[in-house]
């Protein structure tokens, strides 16, 4: 990897920051300010102080606090200062978008398009110019134009610029791996595909709004927690609107700029700050992750989720059914069965071929097909049902069907052993796929296909139930497969012969008990229980109908990663409620600092309160501004980068939280106004404030 990739790869880079700090100006604008109202108070009040500090007699009376002008224009430039921070909180959570953005745009490109006419023609057009249904021609080396479907030929489609995976996938008609994705690039043979969407709506253009956030609305947490705030900040005003008066019947004059840095000091402006940066760099998260959330709201349900609903096939299951298991029969020792089946599968290319010829080699037998040079390789066909080898002397050695393989022992005068159909039914009851070998007109045994479990969902299914969270397989097979799949893959209920409309009838019933439900999925039918769950997951190798229908796709089709969405999700939850804590810990601490500061030389008994002993009102104001400033990039970080989320109960959880930022945002107050107060006393003293 170059130094220019290592530095995009970092949290932040210079380009970043460079371009977020352009931003935080760009961002004054009272349009964009008014979006978030706390800061728009802000702005508001440091406007007002600003004018004072030009002309301080303006509303008929100043502060008997030294230089007015210079205590008014020191407020001023702190509360701007306050509002660039805020800005820059917002911008460098943006800013990992755009560049993301940035390179994505670099994959969209004009390209040109192969389009085939009624009569099979071709004509070469512009990718723009594609219409839904419209069927192309992609040949090795040509870039997909555009979102489709394949539905004719096979192709190894390049999709690095996509996902980041190098290594190309196979696309064919016909089941559930038939999607394409504009941008990507065909690096051999060809395909012939039908165009499912218009220009402008492909994946790829969805992904660069949503990475930009031109997209991003607020998710229904935070338009909560900022209903919150902003009730907070009503109040806080009211309380400071009515100090005036309260201020000037005790003979504490209190100047406009005064009363402007107390509301702000007391307003929760640290996470009114912050909370659109949280909220960016959550899907941000989920994005470097190499998963798509079409919503934020999506990313915050994954953390309320209680029950996760899998299909089996692609996803707990590789699909492929791989050999597990030699079953002899008759008189025929395993030994001597292996090594037929290997016979019969050193050049069947297909998985269940290579299966064969793995398990056999980890079973300690081994053979190679440099030994039959001169055998015949007979490849499997719909009308035999059989495959194999014919060796130099004549001998066939076969693998298929056991109707087919005993129909062909019989006709060479052979005898079916007394076990073959109980071993057979045996494999079939389990749900696995029964191939039966034979020699001439010896049969041997029985090779066990299965659909294996994916590796290591035993134990990220362990760590989804340490977070309460139930895990329920949907499968078509029959009751006593989907028993023995769900027991190796360790979830912790199944439903078995399940039908589209069985997975949503599933979804219903979790949800009308009140519970947030994740389903993932991969398939057509898929689609109509991706698009009821709360949050739907599909696999980017999926179809075009998944992908849509769901409101998060997983660019690596993974579906273990499920678990890190969860928690990224749990952990966006909790650095809102954790900055949250802080922030109103923090506006507690700051009253203490600063109201009894104003109102001692009044009122004499609040010298208890008085815990800092702060050098002055104006010092007091001033420190906790100050404070209150210098606080909001320090935290960028924790907004960005989130709080540590770690599996426990959620009481736990909580109680964890207001210990480290309940307790903590009140005590760092107390520190760092004292230190910023004894830091500028000097310059108080000079300006006689």
């Amino acid at each position: 990897m170059s130094e220019k990739e290592q530095d995009k790869k970092k949290f932040l880079n210079k380009e970043i920051v460079g371009k977020a700090f352009k931003d935080s100006f760009k961002k004054l604008s009272p349009k964009n300010m008014i979006k978030n109202p706390i800061m728009f108070l802000v702005e508001i009040g440091c406007v007002i102080v600003f004018i004072l500090a030009i002309f301080p007699n303006l509303f008929g009376h100043t502060t008997g606090t030294g230089d007015v002008r210079v205590y008014n224009l020191i407020v001023a430039i702190i509360l701007f200062i306050t509002i660039l921070f805020a800005n820059f909180a917002e911008a460098i959570a943006e800013g990992r978008g755009k560049a993301q953005a940035s390179t994505l745009k670099q994959t969209k490109q004009n390209t040109k398009a192969k389009l085939l006419d009624e009569a099979g023609n071709i004509k070469i057009v512009n990718a723009d110019e594609l219409k839904k249904g419209d069927i192309i021609l992609i040949e090795s080396g040509d870039l997909v134009p555009n979102d489709g479907e394949v539905i004719e030929g096979i192709a190894s489609v390049d999709e690095s610029a996509i996902t980041g995976e190098s290594a190309p996938v196979v696309k064919e008609s016909g089941g559930d791996f038939a999607s394409v994705t504009g941008g990507t690039r065909v690096v051999s043979d060809w395909i012939k595909v039908e165009i499912t969407v218009t220009p402008g709506e492909s994946f790829l253009d969805k992904m660069i709004k949503l990475v930009e956030g031109a997209e991003r609305k607020k998710t229904p947490n935070e338009i909560a927690l900022s209903t919150l705030l902003l009730s907070l900040t009503i109040i806080f005003l009211v309380v400071v609107v009515t100090l005036y008066p309260l201020a000037g019947y005790l003979n504490v004059k209190l100047s406009i700029a005064t009363l402007v840095a107390l509301l702000v000091c007391l307003i929760p402006t640290t996470i009114g700050g912050l909370l659109s940066a949280i909220g960016i760099a959550g899907m941000d998260r989920v994005t470097r992750f190499n998963m798509i959330a079409m919503s934020g709201k999506a990313v915050e349900s994954c953390g309320d989720v209680d029950v996760m609903i899998l299909d089996k096939t692609g996803t707990i299951t590789f699909g492929n059914r791989l050999a597990a298991d030699f079953l002899p029969v008759g008189d025929v020792s395993k030994e001597d069965l292996i090594k037929q089946a290997l016979l019969t599968s050193l050049l069947d290319t297909t998985p269940e071929g290579k299966s064969v010829v793995d398990l056999a080699e980890k079973l300690g037998i081994t053979d190679s097909i440099d030994n039959y040079k001169d055998a015949q390789f007979i490849e499997f066909q719909a009308q035999t049902k059989m495959s194999g080898m014919d060796l130099k002397d004549g001998t066939r050695v076969r693998k298929g069907a056991s109707a087919a393989v005993k129909d062909f022992v019989k006709n060479l005068g052979g005898v079916i052993p007394s076990d073959l159909d109980e071993k057979v039914e045996q494999v079939s009851k389990y749900g696995g796929t029964p191939l039966t070998v034979c020699v001439e007109n010896k049969i041997y045994g029985v090779i066990y296909l299965k659909d294996t479990v994916k590796p290591g969902l035993v134990e990220r299914f362990a760590r989804l139930r340490e977070m309460g969270i139930k895990t329920v397989m949907c499968t078509g097979d029959n009751p006593l497969t989907a028993e023995t799949i769900a027991k190796e893959a360790g979830v912790d209920d199944f439903v078995a012969e399940c039908k589209p409309e069985d997975k949503i009838a599933v979804i219903k019933k979790e949800q009308e008990q009140g519970k947030i439900v994740a389903m993932t999925g991969d398939g057509t039918n898929d689609a109509p229980a991706l698009a009821q769950a709360d949050v739907g997951i599909a696999m980017n190798t999926g179809t075009t109908s998944a992908k849509e229908a769901a409101n998060m796709v997983d660019l690596d089709s993974n579906p273990t990663k499920i678990l890190e969405v969860v928690e990224i999700g749990k952990q966006l939850l909790i650095t809102r409620g954790a900055l949250t804590t802080f922030s109103i810990a923090n506006d507690i601490a700051k009253y203490f600092a600063v109201i009894p500061a104003i109102f001692i030389t009044a009122i004499p008994q609040m010298k208890v309160l008085n815990v800092m002993h702060l050098y002055s009102p104006a010092s007091a104001i001033l420190s906790a501004l100050i404070f209150n400033a210098i606080i909001i990039p320090i935290l960028i970080p924790v907004a960005m980068k989130g709080v540590k989320y770690r599996p426990m109960k959620a009481e736990l959880l909580l109680l964890r939280n207001v210990l480290i930022f309940g307790v903590g945002g009140v005590i760092t107050p107390f520190i760092g106004i004292k230190l910023i107060d004894m830091l500028i006393t000097p310059l108080c003293r000079m300006l006689g404030m």
